[in-house]
């Protein structure tokens, strides 16, 4: 089955909708799955979650062009390894790319190369740039958020209140907040309980 997912960033792209789906109709989708959405907000893109859940073995994802679907390479090979687990093959009809030929395999696989690559000497820059700010005393790591708040914690549940309320009153989370009473309560913390406890 021929899978379709079509995609513009804004309501005003109606006309980009339109002509996705015509596109798609006309290569055979049987299905059609719509969204207005920014690619960059992921989370909301519940359409294309849902065309990558209803997709079964032996299904094609059909798009007109790689950034109605993806926001980036890495987030392409992302997709790619949803579909490849369900062996479901995507075709993108602008770049002429089929997953379920060798040749639009080798193409995706040569991008998620690049992809990769990049990812590997940005992280490698991040690591030099640590190191270097380390040397000159410029880098001192992240500040602890919670930790920092310990004595405030148990404060507030000597006072009696519970751990969600002290989360919401400090900014952390209640997790957070168990934490530091639990290694106050063991004395692995050098805040110590108040004697109530």
């Amino acid at each position: 089955m021929l899978i379709g997912y079509a995609r513009t960033s804004t309501l005003d792209q109606k006309a980009g909708l339109d002509a996705q789906r015509r596109d798609l109709e006309a290569v055979g989708c049987e299905r059609i799955f719509v969204e207005q959405v920014s690619s960059v907000d992921v989370v909301s893109r519940a359409q294309l979650a849902e065309a990558l859940a209803f997709a079964r073995d032996g299904d094609t994802l059909v798009v007109t062009k790689l950034d109605r679907l993806a926001r980036s390479v890495a987030h392409l090979v992302g997709i790619l390894g949803q579909l490849e687990a369900k062996g479901v093959a995507l075709r993108i009809l602008s770049m002429g790319i089929d997953t379920a030929t060798p040749t639009g395999k080798l193409m995706l696989t040569i991008l998620g190369g690049v992809a990769e690559f990049e990812r590997e000497i940005m992280l490698e820059r991040q690591r030099e740039g640590i190191a270097k700010a380390k040397a000159e005393g410029k880098y001192k790591g992240r500040a602890p958020t919670a930790r920092a708040k310990a004595e405030e914690v148990l404060r507030l549940q000597a006072e009696g209140i519970g751990g969600t309320e002290i989360a919401k009153r400090l900014g952390i989370g209640r997790a957070s907040v168990y934490r530091i009473l639990e290694e106050a309560k063991n004395g692995a913390s050098d805040v110590t309980l108040p004697a109530s406890m």
